[in-house]
């Protein structure tokens, strides 16, 4: 079983790798088995490389690069300084942030369970998220509905802060559960009425504000900010 890649330039380095062995030999119309029987690399292995689940050694790195053709710098970043550096500094320039699945029923009662090195991961350039570029603490999730589509439309990914309920503020897009509904609206403190109101942002007449008098706010949960989202235009 090949081992996980460890950290960020381990993964790009592979996926590298991956994309180079398959423009190369589909290049010289080689197939993987081809390419097994001129380098004596058993076809599993090689197989790894291609899918970019495992890093050939230098000495498989050679041999492939040799059965190509190629020089080995031209197969595999780590043998050519310029491209290493140009990989690290991608590296550098984004945020990988755990991708805790959709915004609906039930999905965030996991949140605090969930560690970061078993979920996927979105990758983000780090001066989208301006000043939270280098939280560690920030999460993603997908949304599913319709309740935030002027400003957030369904399908759209968000990048969240965790915050708790002392820390919101008047006009912040948080993620919460109340009576075990889960949702997103944005939020405003009525101080005449001592209540807090939950507002949808919605095309859709439907959604209705989520009222929370301040005496029973026990039943409210504040899972985190929204501090960036995505919008696809059609």
């Amino acid at each position: 079983m090949p081992r996980p890649a460890q950290t960020s330039i381990d993964k790009k380095i592979r996926e590298t790798i991956s994309n180079n062995l398959t423009t190369l030999t589909e290049s010289q119309k080689m197939t993987q088995a081809d390419l097994a029987e001129k380098t004596g690399i058993k076809k599993t292995t090689l197989n790894g490389y291609f899918k970019g689940t495992s890093t050939p050694n230098p000495g498989n790195s050679q041999k492939i690069a040799d059965a190509l053709g190629v020089s080995k710098e031209v197969l595999d970043p780590r043998f050519s300084n310029h491209v290493l550096e140009t990989l690290e500094s991608e590296i550098q320039d984004k945020s990988s942030i755990p991708l805790y699945g959709s915004i609906a029923a039930g999905a965030l009662a996991t949140v605090e369970g969930i560690t970061k090195d078993n979920v996927e991961h979105l990758t983000i350039q780090k001066e989208l998220l301006g000043k939270h570029q280098n939280s560690t603490s920030l999460f993603a999730m997908k949304v599913n509905g319709e309740s935030m589509n002027k400003v957030v439309p369904d399908g759209s990914f968000v990048v969240a802060k965790p915050i708790s309920y002392l820390e919101m503020k008047d006009d912040d897009i948080v993620i919460f559960s109340h009576d075990r509904e889960y949702s997103m609206k944005r939020v405003r403190r009525d101080e005449e009425d001592k209540v807090l109101v939950f507002s949808p942002e919605s095309t859709n007449k439907k959604f209705r504000d989520i009222v929370v008098p301040y005496d029973t706010a026990n039943d409210l949960k504040i899972y985190a900010k929204v501090v960036w989202y995505s919008v696809v235009l059609n």
